[in-house]
C-alpha cells in the first residue's frame, strides 16, 4: 500500500494526540480514562495505518511500548569530511537516495556514544574525534513522517586509512561532492551543507593562525 498524501496541519495533530495518549495511557489511575486513552491510541493507529500503508496493530503495538511523557524522537548524524572537502555518504538500501551516516539514538547513550556506534555499524570505520555543531529540527507532515525529529549534527574524524564496511542498511558509502548530488534522502542536503560550511569556516580559520 502506497503512503497517502496529508497536510502537515493533520499530522501535527496526530502527532500531539498521540502524545496525549501515551501521556494519558502512563499517568492516569482511573480504569475509565485509561481505556479512552487506550481507545483514542488504537484510532490514531488507523489512521496512521491508513497514512503510511502499515500494520494498526503492530503501530498501536509500538506507541504502547513508549513509557512515561512522550517526547520528540532523537537522531544523530555526522558529516566525514577529507582534505579535498569531500563527504562520506551513504547511498541507502531502504529509498535509494544519499544521505549522512548516522541513525536514531538509543537509551543510556551520550549523543556521542550514538554517532560513534551509528558510524561504525554503518561504515566499520571507527570515530577518533568529533565536534557537535548543532541541531535540526523536523517537523511532523514533513517528508510524510508522523513525529518531531530532533537531528543532532556532528563534525567526526575517523581512524586514517580504515576500510569502509557496508552494512545492510548501505548500498555505497564513499566520499562525494556534496553539490553533485540530486536525490537526497529526506532533508540530508541541507544537514550536509551546514556540516561543510562549517568544516570550510573551521579550516579557513586553521590557515589564518599558522
Amino acid at each position: 500500500m502506497k503512503k497517502k498524501k496529508v497536510s502537515p496541519n493533520i499530522l501535527q495533530m496526530l502527532d500531539e494526540f498521540r502524545s496525549i495518549a501515551i501521556t494519558g495511557l502512563n499517568h492516569t489511575t482511573g480504569v475509565y480514562d485509561k481505556e479512552r486513552y487506550k481507545r483514542m491510541l488504537e484510532l490514531l493507529s488507523d489512521e496512521y495505518a491508513f497514512i503510511s500503508g502499515e500494520n494498526s496493530l503492530e503501530i498501536s503495538e509500538k506507541f504502547e511500548k513508549e513509557l512515561g511523557y512522550s517526547t520528540p524522537k532523537v537522531g544523530v548524524n555526522c558529516a566525514i569530511i577529507n582534505k579535498k572537502g569531500k563527504m562520506l555518504l551513504e547511498f541507502r538500501e531502504d529509498d535509494r537516495k544519499w544521505g549522512l551516516l548516522g541513525g536514531y539514538a538509543e537509551t543510556g547513550e551520550s549523543p556521542e556514544t550514538s554517532i560513534k556506534r551509528e558510524v561504525l555499524e554503518e561504515s566499520g570505520l571507527k570515530v577518533t574525534s568529533l565536534e557537535m555543531v548543532d541541531i535540526v529540527t523536523r517537523y511532523p507532515g514533513e517528508y510524510g513522517l508522523p513525529h518531531t525529529l530532533y537531528l543532532i549534527l556532528f563534525l567526526c574524524e575517523v581512524e586514517d586509512n580504515a576500510k569502509i564496511k557496508l552494512s545492510p542498511e548501505s548500498l555505497e558509502i564513499s566520499y562525494q561532492d556534496i553539490h553533485s548530488i540530486s536525490d537526497w534522502h529526506y532533508n540530508h542536503q541541507e544537514m550536509a551543507e551546514l556540516l561543510l560550511k562549517h568544516w570550510m569556516k573551521k579550516n579557513k580559520s586553521k590557515a589564518k593562525g599558522k
